[in-house]
């Protein structure tokens, strides 16, 4: 079977055979859907988004602390959030991890869009 993993921006195409991988071409390609098995013989693909590009207004930013996927997002534009409050849930390495707001304040730009990967850096919300 042939997959394509991305390290650092780059994707590999991997062709793994009883166990053992190595890499077939390191070119830029388009990467397939996420496929996940749910049985010994049933593949299903979901596609994966991209975090569109927006412009970020004036306030404190939320950033991604590793890259990952937005599996939830608790608080919109306009709520109100106290220090420590859960902002986002973000999967990363098949592990949940709490997004909390660094300090009190209004949610005045939510940029974050469930389902959507992210990286190290990426501007989440932002808390005016």
């Amino acid at each position: 079977m042939r997959y394509v993993v991305t390290i650092n921006d780059k994707n590999y195409e991997v062709e793994v055979e009883k166990g053992e991988a190595s890499i077939v071409k390191t070119d830029k390609i388009q990467a397939p859907p996420v496929v996940s098995k749910t049985d010994d013989t049933a593949f299903t693909a979901k596609t994966v988004q991209e975090t569109p590009k927006v412009t970020v207004s004036d306030g404190e930013k939320i950033t991604a602390p590793m890259p990952g996927t937005i599996l939830q997002i608790k608080k919109n534009s306009g709520d109100k959030v106290s220090r420590g409050e859960i902002l986002f849930i973000l999967e990363a390495m098949k592990m949940e991890n709490e997004i909390l707001a660094p300090k009190d304040g209004v949610i005045t730009q939510v940029i974050a869009v469930k389902g959507s990967n992210v990286n190290t850096g990426d501007v989440l919300a932002v808390i005016g």
